[in-house]
């Protein structure tokens, strides 16, 4: 659109020039946004970096002490706790009921207050069958 003075537009004129002037607007908004969604990420990236340096450095302090990180089993790849001796129980044994699960955890020092929720979770992920009432074997 040439250059007229603005006294001399109809009001179609102005209307479109308006809405030119609010897509520009808009589009720019867009941009700026883009740019500050960027930066953030960026700063994000860079925090979490840090973050888990900082965390890496307190798990060595801890391991330097004797302690155990809190990541070691996730680290390790493998399974720890209570349901990995469940399983062992169960892999040695065709069919074990609660009672000797138990007791077995007992002995190697395992405290079996959560056993029945353990035994639960194994059921329900598929790991181990319910071969009678308090009777469990592997899947």
């Amino acid at each position: 659109m040439a250059r007229k003075d603005i006294n001399n537009l109809s009001a179609e004129e102005l209307y479109e020039l308006a809405r030119q002037r609010e897509q520009e607007e808009y589009e720019q908004e867009k941009e700026e946004r883009k740019a500050q969604l960027a930066g953030l990420r960026a700063e994000r990236k860079k925090m979490l970096a840090r973050h888990k340096r900082e965390i890496a450095e307190i798990d060595e302090q801890i391991q330097a002490m004797g302690g155990r990180s809190r990541n070691r089993a996730a680290k390790q790849g493998s399974q720890t706790g209570i349901s990995a001796m469940v399983l062992e129980i169960l892999t040695s044994e065709k069919k074990t009921d609660t009672k000797h699960i138990r007791a077995a955890l007992e002995a190697s020092g395992i405290d079996t207050t959560n056993l029945g929720q353990t035994l639960a979770y194994l059921k329900r992920t598929g790991r181990i069958k319910s071969a009678g009432r308090g009777i469990y074997a592997m899947a």
